[in-house]
């Protein structure tokens, strides 16, 4: 097993999807920034004769924050999560939510499905008005050749992680950003994807800001969302299908956790 794997490993590629996290990173408005401080340096403390010394550091960060993982009850609709659950008595400040969380969510090692919407339409990056539905999802899997199956991992580009640097354009939440569209999310569903994700900080096409993929998609049909994806390397090397694997740290009650993704080909 481990000559196959070494051997595997050697003729495959590993990709990092994941960004960087750093104090002034973007985020969501909904949710809380990236804090960091370097609690000791080498120095402050040594031990013994040849003055040993460690460092240490301290970070604060939501569960959805950078590149993440939603919990399936991350949304609810009329306080109705998936599997048609009620959460109203379900969840508490202290110990999170009692179902659903992001600790129920196991380790993900499935076949991933990238839909390069930008190469489809002819641009590099999506304008920030531009809706991505069943329509635009079904153009850019017939130019790559490829099928979306059940239990698919399907990741959604819309080059707009280039403006990572800029925060202010990145999250756009006062003009808007590209993104998926409710006839997208039921495209997804009906295709019976597992996972999807996509390079923007909302997923769906902001506005609306009550983003409805996010209803359609975890609150009625269960399936989960990773935002703020590097989409671009797999997409400059035409890496449209791959092994995608992702941990989401087990947070008991968690509503969402941050992640990093790789994607092997």
């Amino acid at each position: 097993m481990e000559q196959y794997l070494n051997d595997l490993l050697a003729k495959a590629r590993v990709y990092d999807l994941g960004m960087p996290y750093f104090a002034g990173m973007p985020h969501h408005p909904n949710q809380p920034p990236f804090a960091y401080t370097l609690t000791k340096k080498h120095g402050d403390v040594t031990l013994t004769e040849e003055k040993i010394s460690f460092c240490n550091d301290l970070f604060v960060m939501g569960g959805h924050t950078g590149t993440h993982l939603d919990a399936k009850a991350h949304v609810a609709c009329r306080s109705i999560v998936c599997d048609d659950l009620d959460i109203t008595d379900l969840q508490d400040y202290r110990d999170g939510l009692r179902v659903l969380g992001i600790d129920t969510t196991p380790p993900i090692v499935r076949r991933g499905v990238l839909l390069d919407i930008p190469r489809s339409v002819g641009c590099e990056v999506l304008p920030l008005d531009f809706g991505i539905g069943k329509e635009e999802m079904e153009r850019a899997a017939g130019a790559e050749g490829v099928e979306i199956a059940a239990g698919d991992v399907v990741l959604v580009r819309t080059g707009w992680i280039r403006y990572w640097g800029d925060r202010q354009k990145y999250v756009s939440a006062e003009k808007g950003a590209p993104g998926v569209v409710e006839s997208g999310a039921r495209y997804l569903a009906q295709r019976k994807v597992a996972f999807t994700g996509s390079d923007t900080t909302a997923y769906d096409r902001i506005p609306p800001h009550h983003l409805p993929c996010h209803v359609i998609l975890l609150a009625q049909n269960g399936i989960q969302i990773m935002e703020m994806l590097n989409l671009e390397e797999l997409a400059r090397e035409e890496a449209f299908t791959f092994l995608f694997i992702a941990l989401p740290l087990k947070i008991k009650g968690g509503a969402g956790s941050p992640i990093r993704p790789i994607a092997i080909v």
